[in-house]
């Protein structure tokens, strides 16, 4: 699996901490910000278009609440993006909503809740079944 990750200047730290946190796991990391100074929306939009050019399986988006990245990823067609706060969250999006993109507010958790957060995000495989009229509907919106 290829996770893109990319933050703005609030969520810079965490990314670098994830980043190497997820490589020490043998997962491959593709950083699309790797110098300090980038927008959120910047950002955001070079992690969720490393997905949808399918440079990456899966994104994340790291801001300083998270909302900015959730709001930019949700704008990209073929991106389905969850602002998630915990573990069970970032679990259930990907199985019940086959979210391909998190978005992530380092002023709201710390390094170890989301440690845990992606995890459980990338442990989790989408369930399809019943989720996948929501999925579709995600999908041909935009």
């Amino acid at each position: 699996m290829k996770i893109a990750i990319g933050a703005d200047t609030d969520g810079f730290e965490l990314k670098e901490h994830l980043k190497n946190y997820l490589k020490s796991k043998g997962i491959e990391v593709i950083d699309k910000t790797p110098e300090k100074g980038i927008n959120l929306v910047k950002s955001a939009s070079l992690v969720a278009q490393a997905v949808m050019n399918k440079e990456a399986d899966r994104a994340v988006a790291i801001d300083e609440y998270g909302a900015g990245s959730f709001m930019v990823g949700a704008k990209h067609k073929g991106i389905i993006c969850a602002e998630v706060s915990d573990e069970h969250s970032a679990k259930m999006t990907s199985q019940h909503n086959s979210a391909n993109m998190l978005a992530i507010g380092a002023g709201i958790v710390g390094k170890r809740l989301a440690e845990g957060m992606l995890d459980a995000y990338i442990a989790e495989k989408y369930a399809g079944g019943r989720h996948q009229i929501r999925v579709d509907m995600l999908n041909k919106m935009l």
